[in-house]
């Protein structure tokens, strides 16, 4: 089905605001999802002559759309987690976790491995939450450092990382989208104008060297300290077989052939520059990745026994089962933000703001910053965002006569869209950042939530200082000192 946009003013904010709000008061995902993907095409029936017919019957075909459109990622998912599955069902994640256990005898120590190896992993930020959570979940249970945090320092790690990495599916986003104005050059002019990505993952290893939580955040790692150890899935298979191998070979050989099939995908190896095929259709790559993982688990499991072929197959398909759940919360999440995207112009009425305020060009970054964080926000997505608003923001640059600001300005673009998609409950990021942990999806919401808007509280008042001083540095060191003591401080609070 066709879509056709409308403006519908500032009505279009409700849908997400009640999808929000409803999954915070109840926290219940699917209902609250699905109540602002309704609300919105009731709001489109409304404003376009329909009726409440055709309001339910677009709901299911806009569902319909996005599964389409993103067909790719559902059959990566599942494969994906067919892996995982097998993985633990052989006994591998939890020869590793007593293998690191002897290694990483710290929170300390296990924060600092989850953390870079999340930076590590950084060609696509789906593909990294889920892979480090895999490999790291059972290090971090059996340390007691719990499952919020764990899903706090993937999230913090996936696009923050991608976002400032030149070779990632990111980079080749933002890059197509200044192409007219220097493409690549452009995208890595605005890396050191990335205050929100730098200081995030300043952020990360602050908390892992320091252990200064505050918030629901500490709650959470007080309770996760006190518990008793959790079992692992692995070991509630009762499997002792497994070798550490049963885990490492799996998850490397897909991930060397997920770089791989991105790059096959995207004419690679008929003469397509590496950044720009792995850019192409990364969720196809990321599918033959997992496949292949799939296969080497056959070869390394069957032969020595580890499963019997219909236990192998029962493992994959129940595997598949337990992704149907938050595969359904990014299903509903893409059709919200479709439906705000495509459907009632939520975007085009936040960036209206950007073209038509009139404040003095030195706050132009600053400005930008807090509408493409609303924008993401509120529809989340990063990659929609930043596409919309990249546009807007170089024709004021050009029109103005103020080339100067464009840099800062695409910087504070790109870190709004990443902080709204990093925090917001319908992100796609976000939902693999609990998936990947095997954190409650709300729960790691409301935990990171305080820890993201402190970082881009002061990214506020650093492109305040960037964009009347036209250079990074200075708002840079001001973020990364008031980041620290804000930190220090809220630690002494309950």
């Amino acid at each position: 089905m066709e879509f056709t946009m409308i403006e519908t003013g500032w009505v279009s904010l409700l849908p997400p605001l009640i999808a929000i709000v409803l999954a915070l008061l109840t926290k219940e995902v699917y209902s609250s999802l699905f109540a602002g993907l309704f609300s919105g095409m009731l709001i489109y029936a409304a404003f376009s002559g329909g009726s409440l017919v055709s309001a339910v019957a677009m709901t299911f075909d806009m569902m319909y759309s996005k599964i389409a459109d993103n067909a790719y990622m559902i059959i990566f998912l599942a494969l994906l987690w067919a892996v995982v599955s097998l993985v633990a069902k052989s006994g591998g994640s939890e020869a590793y976790g007593r293998w690191a256990g002897r290694r990483i005898k710290n929170k300390r120590s296990a924060a600092l491995a989850t953390s870079l190896l999340g930076i590590l992993i950084f060609i696509d930020d789906g593909f990294n939450c889920l892979t480090v959570g895999t490999v790291m979940r059972p290090v971090t249970d059996r340390l007691r450092i719990s499952r919020e945090k764990l899903a706090y320092i993937i999230d913090a790690t996936a696009a923050p990382v991608c976002i400032i990495a030149p070779v990632s599916s990111w980079a080749v986003a933002v890059a197509s989208e200044v192409s007219e104005t220097g493409g690549f050059h452009i995208f890595l002019s605005t890396i050191p104008y990335n205050l929100y990505a730098l200081l995030t993952i300043l952020m990360v290893f602050l908390l892992a060297f320091t252990g200064k939580d505050f918030g629901p955040m500490k709650k959470a790692e007080e309770k996760a300290a006190l518990a008793e150890e959790e079992e692992t899935a692995a070991s509630e298979t009762g499997e002792k077989k497994g070798r550490v191998i049963d885990l490492v070979l799996p998850i490397l050989i897909l991930i060397i052939c997920a770089i791989l099939g991105m790059a096959y995908v995207g004419g690679f190896f008929e003469g397509v520059s590496f950044s720009e095929a792995i850019g192409y259709n990364p969720t196809a790559g990321l599918t033959l990745g997992a496949f292949a993982g799939l296969i080497v688990a056959a070869l390394l499991y069957l032969p020595r026994r580890l499963m019997k072929p219909k236990e192998f197959m029962q493992t994959i398909v129940g595997g598949i089962g337990s992704i149907v759940p938050p595969m359904l919360i990014l299903i509903l999440s893409w059709s919200l933000g479709g439906v705000c995207r495509q459907l009632i112009g939520t975007g085009v009425f936040i960036s209206g703001f950007v073209s038509t305020a009139d404040l003095p060009l030195g706050f132009l970054p600053f400005l930008i910053f807090v509408i493409a964080a609303l924008m993401s926000f509120s529809m989340g997505t990063s990659w929609g965002t930043f596409g919309m608003l990249i546009p807007i923001v170089s024709m004021i640059c050009a029109a103005q006569g103020a080339e100067a600001y464009l840099i800062p300005a695409l910087g504070a673009t790109l870190a709004g869209s990443v902080y709204g998609d990093h925090c917001s409950p319908i992100s796609d990021t976000t939902i693999l950042s609990s998936t990947g942990s095997a954190c409650p999806h709300i729960r790691h919401v409301e935990t990171q939530l305080p820890y993201a808007t402190l970082v881009a509280a002061v990214c506020a008042v650093g492109y305040l200082i960037s964009g009347f001083t036209l250079t990074p540095w200075i708002g840079l060191g001001a973020g990364v000192v008031l980041l620290t003591g804000s930190l220090f401080l809220l630690n002494r609070f309950k």
